[in-house]
């Protein structure tokens, strides 16, 4: 069968779903194309013509590939087609981007045909996307004398691809859509478990919200064909949880506007607002997009006589409305006076923060790619020209405070500026290029970080970037048809980029699912790094790390770079000391509850947590770092003493050369660098060159909080209290409860340890507590199913070789088989312990799942509706996260315990201790290493 009539037959399954042909990325298949469409009397030759012009992935797919060399056939008069003119063939090569068409394009421009050669050089002169190869051959025409590559050297100086394009409009007029009340997590814009389908963006676009309100919206469009439609977070933020490429692509899809005629399904700039604004790391890929953010503030605290909150019964603040924003109000946002208004013309909030000179750049290219590509594209042909560019894009935001010290954010960002004036310190709201570090991509967003480097015609990884790895641990648990399908495509697609990769495309090394999280941790090693990856919970116990969308991923493996601005930040320390019988976890939990306390909003929201918690080695800080994402923190750096820092490289190290002993190295010694860059840094600090990170003791804080361990008693637990009569306060993390709030009397059905939460060391309590409970009584027995997943093979490995593997084995029903894989995902638990293979498993809710109406303790950070489990006709599902001590009891007893309960079972077994700083370092003994 030909290409062409499998594509035929994938057109009519996907028919039957309601969809339109997938549209096409392969070179064979078009190459069948085209040999249609020069077959005047072909049957399938209209047809042709379509899928050809309207179909075809531009970048550097092969169909984008073959496509480009076609067109240049047929403005060469190569090639024939009455339906595609040489000047239609220009066209068509100007919506492709880069890669295979601006080749095209430079052959053309630099040929010896004069006329063909102008008109190459005004299509070039819109284009961005162009690499060190493309520049190369422009400034070795120029320097042979060539006025083309001139002219089109002085047009990219004058950034002529940005000043021509149109303005942002001055009035934009929106229909509201509410979406829901309070805050929406990015799992309703985008589920995870339909993370599959993310890189075939129609069919991922017919999971956002429901079918109701996709219907709804299609009506919103109709009855105002002239407006866009705004989709709200009424009462809360817009975007919790991570920053989803495919949230935004969805809403886009649905909402915003068409980027190219001839690209399916790529939409951009949506309107997206809350209550309480939008989450940072969404709103950082809303400005991918070009799309606007309104922070709303239509619903405020009540104030009494006495100018302060009036409380509720539960305790909060009562809300009022200031104004309306239900399902089909008309508002008017103007880009000029940077407000919003009502219908009317009556103000209702100030937009400053969504109209920044740079966020209007965005707007106005339609990306934020497009500016970082065009702003590297002027200082290039400048270079080449000998010139001074002239000042065109906003000037990068630079605020200094003489006599004012440094935050360690502000460390971390000045170390690493990039066209920042020597000698020039910069403080909180500066808008800096930094240099990237380390990147990370993880498998479910992986497939659109490698569309997205297509589409930016991105061949391989920047030399700037120190590491970089490819996951496999979000589709870790089933390795189903959908993950047969993707999986493999995506680790060749990374491996050839230059990443290490989770699994080896030759089939050398044993496929690895670690959660990213980890091995990112470890491969970073220096705490002045800066970190991006693709999931929220990137969030390194060394540097700084931030989640991020699939595309700031790929401008990162690209580049080497990142645009941002200089987040403020609240500073965490701690008083006290724990209870024996208390679990580091606990700490987490009581940071949100007393912030809250201590400053009734949270503070932490879009701000950096620089948490002082020297004492504690990277495996176990990084359980404070990976929940500061539930805290809606930007991200979060851990200030280190000296020793514990050397011993968290040290640590790092050694699983590095893990990783290479078991073939993970890529070809160009990414691997051995890490190594040598870990090897510096210890002798920097030992020689006392360059210590630790810390911040100036002069450093100013958006707020400060301390932390008294004396008062954390008991466990805690986060609720997503979901029968809260305010639909507002369901599905927060900051509902945080004592087990004693629970009486014993809280049914668990389901117990899971697992997540990039985890250590080594939780798996040991696992352990332990199962050697206890058996001395005790003879045997264990579970009133609930407990479902283990370790983070790495790393810690299984050394589980075994200390021996807790096998009281783990004993107890287990259920043990992973790498040899033997699950190929469905399970949909009943019987009343036992289950060793799953490593990797996200019930955290991420793609693949496994709880039993509907469950409810589940566990370890991990999503407590989000339907993300762990899903609803029951009768009841709820809800997911509670505590300590790995509180989860494993609650699994045996069937029901969250009491405090003398609890403290009976962690009685003699090492938990996951911590100690301020400033107090002699207490022994940690082996089990966290």
């Amino acid at each position: 069968m030909s290409l062409y009539a499998s594509y035929l037959d994938e057109i009519a399954s996907r028919k039957e779903q309601g969809l339109s042909p997938k549209p096409i990325d392969d070179g064979a298949l078009t190459e069948e194309i085209i040999a249609q469409i020069k077959d005047a009397g072909h049957e399938h030759r209209a047809d042709s013509l379509q899928f050809f012009i309207y179909n075809t992935l531009p970048g550097t797919t092969s169909a984008a590939g073959v496509k480009a060399g076609f067109l240049k056939e047929i403005i060469l008069g190569q090639a024939d087609v009455p339906e595609i003119t040489p000047a239609f063939a220009f066209e068509l090569l100007s919506h492709m981007k880069g890669g295979p068409s601006v080749e095209a394009l430079l052959d053309l421009a630099l040929g010896e045909d004069q006329g063909i050669a102008a008109q190459a050089a005004e299509v070039l002169k819109t284009q961005v996307f162009l690499y060190e190869a493309d520049t190369d051959r422009l400034e070795a025409a120029y320097k042979s004398g060539n006025p083309v590559a001139e002219d089109i050297l002085q047009s990219y100086a004058k950034a002529e691809f940005f000043t021509k394009l149109p303005e942002v409009e001055e009035e934009i007029d929106v229909v509201t859509f509410v979406a829901a009340e309070g805050d929406i997590s990015t799992d309703l814009l985008s589920p995870g478990n339909q993370a599959h389908s993310r890189a075939d963006r129609e069919l991922h676009g017919k999971c956002m919200c429901d079918e109701a309100a996709q219907k709804h919206i299609e009506e919103l469009k109709l009855q105002h064909p002239d407006k866009r439609v705004m989709l709200i977070a009424e009462k809360g933020t817009m975007g919790v949880g991570s920053s989803r490429m495919s949230g935004v692509n969805n809403v886009a899809l649905w909402t915003g506007k068409q980027a190219s005629p001839y690209v399916p399904f790529v939409n951009y700039a949506p309107v997206v607002a809350g209550t309480n604004g939008i989450s940072p790391i969404f709103l950082t890929t809303v400005g991918v997009t070009g799309g606007i953010g309104v922070d709303l503030k239509n619903w405020v605290k009540k104030m009494g006589e006495d100018g302060k909150p009036i409380l509720g019964n539960d305790g909060n603040p009562l809300l009022e409305q200031k104004y309306s924003v239900e399902t089909g109000t008309v508002l008017k946002i103007n880009t000029r006076k940077k407000k919003l208004f009502s219908e009317d013309g009556d103000e209702l909030v100030d937009m400053s923060e969504s109209f920044t000179p740079q966020k209007l750049e965005f707007m106005k290219a339609g990306s934020s790619y497009a500016i970082v590509f065009g702003k590297k594209l002027q200082t290039t042909a400048a270079d080449i020209l000998g010139i001074e560019p002239p000042l065109v894009f906003a000037p990068s935001k630079e605020i200094s405070h003489e006599g004012q010290g440094l935050t360690a954010v502000e460390k971390i960002f000045n170390a690493n500026a990039v066209g920042v004036a020597e000698g020039k310190v910069l403080h909180a709201g500066s808008d800096v290029r930094v240099k990237v570090n380390i990147v990370g991509s993880q498998d479910t967003t992986g497939p659109m970080t490698a569309q997205e480097l297509e589409a930016m015609a991105a061949t391989v990884l920047s030399p700037a970037v120190d590491g970089a790895y490819q996951s496999g641990c979000h589709t870790a648990s089933v390795w189903d048809a959908k993950a047969q399908a993707n999986t493999p495509k995506l680790m060749a697609f990374m491996n050839r980029f230059g990443l290490v990769t989770g699994r080896d495309p030759k089939g050398v090394y044993h496929p690895m699912t670690d959660v990213i999280h980890k091995v990112l941790n470890d491969i970073t090693v220096d705490d002045w790094a800066i970190i991006i990856g693709g999931d929220s919970h990137t969030r390194m116990s060394k540097g700084v790390a931030f989640g991020a969308d699939s595309g700031t991923v790929a401008l990162a493996l690209a580049t080497g770079e990142a645009s941002m601005p200089i987040p403020e930040s609240v500073k965490v320390t701690f008083k006290g000391e724990m209870a024996d019988h208390m679990d580091f976890r606990d700490v987490v939990h009581a940071t949100q509850a007393q912030m809250l306390k201590q400053h009734g909003d949270n503070v932490f929201q879009g701000r950096i947590i620089e948490v002082h918690i020297g004492t504690l080695l990277a495996d176990q800080a990084f359980t404070f770092t990976d929940w500061t994402a539930e805290m809606k923190a930007k991200a979060s750096i851990c200030i280190s003493n000296d020793d514990t820092l050397i011993d968290s490289l040290e640590l790092a190290k050694s699983r590095i050369q893990i990783m290479i002993d078991k073939g993970m190295e890529q070809d160009s010694g990414m691997l051995a660098r890490l190594i040598g860059i870990a090897d510096r840094r210890i002798a920097e600090i030992r020689s006392g060159e360059r210590p630790a990170l810390k911040p100036d003791d002069n450093a100013k804080y958006f707020a400060e909080v301390v932390v008294d361990l004396d008062a954390i008693v008991e466990p805690m637990i986060a609720d997503p209290d979901v029968n809260n009569a305010d639909v507002s306060k369901r599905y927060t993390h900051d509902t945080i409860r004592p087990i004693s709030y629970y009486m014993a009397e809280k049914k668990v059905d389901l117990g899971f340890v697992g997540s990039c939460m985890v250590h080594k060391g939780d798996i040991k309590i696992v352990a332990q507590m199962l050697r206890n409970l058996e001395e005790e009584t003879g045997k264990v027995e579970f009133k609930a199913p407990l479902v283990v997943a370790a983070p790495t093979y790393n810690i299984i490995d050394e589980l075994k070789e200390e021996g807790d593997w096998e009281i783990l084995q004993k107890y287990s029903g259920f043990e992973f088989d790498d040899f033997n894989l699950k190929t469905k995902a399970r949909t009943e638990y019987e009343n036992i312990m289950y060793l799953e293979r490593p990797g996200c498993n019930l955290c991420m809710g793609n693949q496994e799942k709880a039993e509907k109406g469950d409810t589940v303790l566990a370890t991990s950070t999503r407590l989000f509706q339907g993300r762990v489990v899903a609803d029951a006709e009768t009841k709820k599902g809800e997911s509670l996260l505590a300590s790995t001590p509180v989860v494993v009891l609650s699994a045996i007893l069937g029901r969250t315990p009491t405090l003398s309960e609890y403290k009976e079972a962690v009685k003699g077994i090492d938990l996951t201790k911590f100690a301020p700083p400033k107090q002699t370092p207490i022994d940690t003994l082996s089990v966290h290493f």
